[in-house]
C-alpha cells in the first residue's frame, strides 16, 4: 500500500478496497436508516468520488431507499457502502479500514434522530471484554494487511 492510500474491506476478506488517504468529506449519520442499516446509533462513513475505489471482489447491494444504495459482504454481512443511486460519489463504512484512526468525522448527519443515550456512553463503567488472549480463541476475521 503505498503512503497516500488507506485500505479496508469485510470481516471474512472476501471484499477489499483501496482507496486516497484523504476522502472527499467524512461524516457521521444518525438517521433511522443508518440506525436500522447498521443496528446501531450511528454509521461513520468517508466520501469518494466512486472512480477513485478500487475494488477486490464484490459487494452484495441492498436499494434501502428509491434514492440510496447499500454495499454489503454477502459472506459475512459486514456493511460496506452507502451511494446515492445517480450520484458520482460512495462513501465507505470507516470502521472498515484497517485502521479507523486514519480519518476522522468532521460533519454529523441528522443529529436530531440521535438516541438519547449516545450522549452517555463516555459516563459509563468500563469493562475489558478481549478474549484474543485465550487458548481458546480463533478468530475467523481476515487479518491479512
Amino acid at each position: 500500500m503505498a503512503e497516500d492510500e488507506l485500505t479496508g474491506g469485510c470481516q471474512c476478506g472476501a471484499v477489499r478496497y483501496r482507496v486516497p488517504a484523504t476522502p472527499l468529506r467524512a461524516s457521521v449519520c444518525y438517521c433511522r436508516m443508518c440506525q436500522r442499516a447498521s443496528g446501531g446509533p450511528f454509521m461513520a462513513f468517508m466520501r469518494y468520488a466512486a472512480a477513485d475505489v478500487a475494488w477486490s471482489g464484490r459487494q452484495a447491494i441492498f436499494r434501502s431507499s428509491n434514492f440510496v444504495e447499500r454495499g454489503f459482504c454477502a459472506a459475512c454481512g459486514t456493511p460496506l457502502t452507502y451511494r446515492w443511486v445517480e450520484g458520482p460519489n460512495i462513501s465507505l463504512t470507516l470502521n472498515s479500514l484497517d485502521d479507523p484512526e486514519a480519518v476522522r468525522p468532521d460533519l454529523r448527519y441528522s443529529a436530531e434522530t440521535e438516541v438519547s443515550w449516545c450522549r452517555t456512553l463516555d459516563s459509563l463503567p468500563t469493562k475489558d471484554a478481549d478474549v484474543t488472549g485465550d487458548a481458546r480463541f480463533v478468530n475467523h476475521q481476515w487479518a491479512g494487511g
